[in-house]
């Protein structure tokens, strides 16, 4: 993504705009999990998360963004983001993250969870477990004035300790009015991601996403969305927005029903 790299400050009242959108955005993926098991496609998951946004008056900021055919991103195994929901029935065994934006009075909540269906094996686990783990670490290692190469250091050395990719063509960013602001946040150490502060009032998203292989990936040319790794072994991603605040990070899109920091899978 091109980036203006004119990070956005909003003020204090502004906040709670951006409470409230992430907050629909968390009772969306509370409102979706009991579907993700086996049998259903991912087709009829982005029906629930449609029909669910638009019932209650808000928009799928992923339909149409681009040309991007659904109102969600739903990504299996070794398909590290941006898949497009069809009829590919979840099967047991899988890893699928589902990736969900959603447009409340102007404003955007962003967030992913990879789920397992039914049994999975032990590297999957372990796997889904390490990137859930890497989102936290970043969480917990930034305050106010933060430069955001802490967020990829942290997660870069945790990941590749245990033997994961970390996935470098795609990154967090800021949001708020806009769906991809300033600043960008790489989850690997970029340089000059040093002189970019993560100050009181930015908002933005952490949402690393770590391979059981190699970080390198590969985009279907058919469809001009799926990414998958290039040696085809299983990716997983989480995702939070988060606001910084005068006090800390807040995240603005835990949900009450899915896990919480510290979960184990």
């Amino acid at each position: 993504m091109i980036l203006s790299g004119n990070p956005i400050i909003y003020k204090s009242y502004e906040w709670e705009r951006l409470r409230i959108a992430s907050r629909f955005n968390a009772s969306l993926m509370d409102h979706l999990r009991p579907y993700v098991k086996p049998g259903i496609t991912t087709d009829e998951i982005n029906q629930v998360v449609h029909e669910y946004t638009v019932s209650n008056g808000h928009t799928p900021a992923t339909l149409g963004y681009h040309g991007f055919p659904k109102s969600c991103c739903i990504s299996i195994n070794e398909v590290v983001c941006h898949g497009i929901p069809d009829d590919t029935e979840l099967k047991e065994g899988d890893i699928v993250n589902v990736d969900i934006t959603s447009i409340v009075d102007g404003w955007y909540g962003d967030q992913s969870e990879t789920f397992l269906v039914g049994e999975v094996s032990e590297d999957a686990r372990k796997l889904v477990q390490a990137t859930y783990e890497s989102l936290f670490l970043a969480i917990n290692t930034i305050k106010p004035g933060s430069s955001v190469i802490e967020i990829g250091e942290v997660i870069y050395d945790f990941a590749t300790e245990l033997g994961y990719g970390v996935v470098r063509q795609y990154q967090g960013h800021g949001i708020g009015r806009e769906f991809h602001t300033d600043p960008g946040i790489p989850h690997y150490p970029v340089s000059g991601s040093e002189r970019d502060l993560l100050l009181p009032g930015m908002c933005f998203t952490i949402e690393p996403m770590l391979n059981a292989g190699t970080w390198k990936t590969v985009e279907d040319r058919s469809d001009g969305w799926t990414v998958r790794t290039k040696d085809g072994k299983l990716s997983a991603q989480f995702e939070h927005t988060i606001l910084m605040t005068d006090s800390g990070p807040e995240i603005l899109t835990l949900t009450k029903e899915g896990p919480q920091p510290g979960h184990r899978f």
